[in-house]
């Protein structure tokens, strides 16, 4: 893989982590049970975390002055909650939002591991994708679990 690539391998990672880390803190706004909110605070933490190990590496690779945020699209996902949530969506509601959030961040995690970079950045994004893996599946047993209360 060449050094451009994977660049842009790391700097998608670090949009996708400032998505989740915006998505999760803004999840936890809106939801009403505490240990939704505590775990999502959490989440949100986690993702602001990897972003920032990403950006570290992304330094190492010659890019220290770039600054990634996150996308639009994440943005739209984030109004689009706000909006379920204000026409009353509720904790069920805003469980489905995050997985869906948690779906695309799952693949794009899987997409880097299929490339080939280099061992340092291979192992902490193996890593971050199992943290990632871990957060969708409590996501929707959460979710499920809402389901089937409802």
């Amino acid at each position: 893989m060449d050094e451009n690539n994977v660049i842009s391998v790391v700097e998608n990672l670090i949009e996708t982590n400032r998505d989740g880390q915006k998505g999760y803190k803004d999840a936890a706004e809106h939801v009403k049970r505490p240990d939704l909110k505590t775990y999502f605070n959490e989440q949100s933490m986690e993702r602001g975390r990897f972003a920032m190990e990403l950006q570290a590496e992304l330094a190492k690779l010659g890019k220290p002055d770039k600054k990634v945020s996150g996308s639009a699209g994440g943005a739209m996902h984030r109004a689009w909650i706000d909006t379920k949530v204000a026409l009353g969506g509720g904790d069920k509601t805003i469980l489905e939002s995050v997985e869906a959030g948690e779906d695309d961040a799952k693949d794009t995690y899987n997409k880097a591991l299929s490339g080939n970079l280099p061992e340092t950045v291979k192992a902490m994004v193996q890593r971050q994708a199992a943290s990632v893996q871990r957060a969708h599946d409590k996501v929707r047993d959460l979710r499920d679990q809402a389901k089937a209360a409802a």
